[in-house]
């Protein structure tokens, strides 16, 4: 999954032409997704701060679907950490009691926040910005812990398509979410540049936003699994409905 960043305007002094000092996130973080064990007290992230010369502050902060800062359930410590040049350091996410109130039965989502806050700039005419990083937290409880097993058989090959008028319903039957990230026709065909990253809720169905006309009979759709890999579903389809019949890894 790609890490999704934003621009963060930490102070503007102008004056004639401005200059960015950054062009590039310093604060890095060690993975593009966190799975949260629901068996477990916590989960340790490496961030690392990628300039040679300057310390930064690393800000984390946990959210939830809908944007809200979590203030229980799940805690960022620190929230705020120095970071010396070049150096490496940890995040902890950490469970609290109210983390077990969550379904025990699918995996609950949320997101992890990392800000850098750079040193404040000792010279003029200085525009700073910062890079935000977003990635996505699933909480996963115990009894859902995938096994080598579960790798070897990936859940996602158990999504099906569902023809409904001139759209393809992808069906999750699976305690997880599936995020599918592009499209093709066939196997070695190239990939549908119209096709919007979906991501499918546990036990629940969403639409795609190509036609099925377009797609055609014997679809190929690209997910991300827990590694950050891309294997690829190839469907077979008959009548109305599609299911799997080869998941290749990627």
């Amino acid at each position: 999954m790609k890490l999704k960043t934003s621009l963060v305007v930490i102070a503007t002094l102008i004056s004639g032409l401005l200059a960015t000092e950054q062009t590039r996130a310093a604060i890095a973080l060690d993975r593009t997704r966190v799975i949260f064990d629901g068996g477990s007290k916590s989960v340790s992230l490496g961030i690392s701060n990628e300039n040679k010369e300057l310390p930064y502050l690393a800000q984390g902060w946990i959210e939830d679907a809908a944007g809200k800062k979590l203030e229980s359930t799940l805690l960022v410590l620190p929230p705020l950490q120095r970071v010396e040049p070049g150096a490496k350091s940890q995040v902890k996410i950490q469970a609290t009691a109210a983390a077990m109130q969550l379904p025990q039965d699918r995996e609950s989502i949320y997101y992890f926040n990392l800000r850098e806050i750079p040193p404040k700039s000792t010279k003029p005419n200085t525009l700073q910005i910062a890079l935000q990083t977003r990635v996505k937290l699933f909480y996963r409880p115990a009894p859902l812990m995938a096994t080598p097993n579960d790798y070897a058989n990936p859940w996602q090959a158990k999504l099906t398509l569902t023809k409904l008028g001139d759209k393809y319903q992808v069906n999750n039957p699976t305690p997880y979410y599936v995020t599918l990230t592009s499209a093709s026709t066939s196997l070695k065909g190239k990939e549908i540049v119209d096709f919007e990253q979906l991501m499918v809720n546990p036990k629940s169905s969403a639409s795609l936003n190509l036609s099925a006309a377009l797609l055609g009979s014997n679809p190929v759709l690209t997910y991300i699994n827990d590694f950050g890999g891309r294997p690829q579903l190839v469907f077979q389809c008959a009548g109305t409905t599609c299911t799997v019949k080869e998941n290749v890894p990627g």
